[in-house]
């Protein structure tokens, strides 16, 4: 008689309801895998604050939508993240809010401060850049606070591609944000 055994352990938002709440601890699930991450370091929560400020400044003149900082987003029962910040668009804010608050798909800006470590750069720059590629976000940038550079990708053919890293005296604009342009290095300040 075979027996199959899945390959690993698969994570849904039921299990997360089972584990001890720890305001210390961030827990996210992507593609059923668990990741749990300690309160990060002052540096990337000051990088997180200094984007989402950039981002809310222009959000408020121009009407567009909204910053957020750390939303929980909902893409499936076994995907779900908490990203440092977000941009929606009022349109699809209207859409994907739930009644709980959670947003339940892809806003248009994800943005992540890179922690230190191996296994957090693999979270951001493999685990999520696919998630938020195939959920159908937008642009997302990865914030390196101790590099003082900015990754940006955007979606070009169905898939988020890395477009362009800038440094500290460079300036991000972007098409989905228009007359936003910041000094990368404001964000690091």
């Amino acid at each position: 008689m075979n027996q199959t055994i899945p390959d690993r352990v698969r994570w849904t938002i039921s299990d997360l309801e089972l584990l001890a709440t720890d305001e210390w601890k961030r827990y996210e699930i992507i593609d059923g895998e668990l990741f749990v991450t300690r309160a990060p370091h002052w540096k990337h929560q000051r990088t997180g604050g200094n984007v989402y400020l950039e981002l809310e400044i222009w959000s408020r003149s121009s009407k567009l939508g909204e910053a957020i900082a750390t939303p929980g987003i909902i893409f499936t029962n076994a995907d779900n993240v908490i990203p440092d910040i977000v941009w929606i668009s009022n349109e699809r804010l209207a859409q994907l809010l739930d009644e709980e608050g959670h947003l339940r798909g892809a806003p248009e800006l994800i943005v992540e401060v890179l922690s230190p470590g191996t296994i957090n750069e693999r979270r951001d720059r493999e685990a999520k850049l696919k998630l938020y590629s195939s959920t159908g976000v937008q642009e997302y940038w990865i914030a390196n606070w101790q590099l003082q550079q900015l990754e940006v990708y955007r979606r070009e053919t169905a898939q988020l591609k890395l477009i362009v890293t800038l440094l500290a005296d460079d300036e991000i604009t972007s098409p989905l944000l228009p007359g936003f342009s910041v000094r990368v290095q404001r964000f690091f300040v």
